[in-house]
């Protein structure tokens, strides 16, 4: 990877057990990330520290988020 270390740290951490969860944030990820403030990049960032089955149940509306994650697991939503 060249680019941005920051952006390839992330990259690397948006890969996941599952495809699906894949996907979902390294789509977002390409798609999205460039355009948010560097509170939603934390937030992400954050995001992503979370084991799978909470972003699966996060981002299969199965459970709610955290309320501080709320906000971008919407936007990824």
């Amino acid at each position: 990877m060249t680019g941005d270390p920051d952006l390839n740290r992330v990259r690397w951490r948006c890969r996941r057990g599952s495809l699906e969860l894949d996907l979902i944030l390294s789509g977002f990820l390409t798609s999205r990330y460039a355009g948010l403030s560097e509170t939603e990049r934390g937030d992400f960032e954050r995001l992503l520290v979370h084991p799978d089955h909470l972003l699966s149940e996060w981002l299969w509306q199965k459970a709610p988020p955290p309320d501080d994650l709320r906000d971008i697991v919407d936007k990824i939503l």
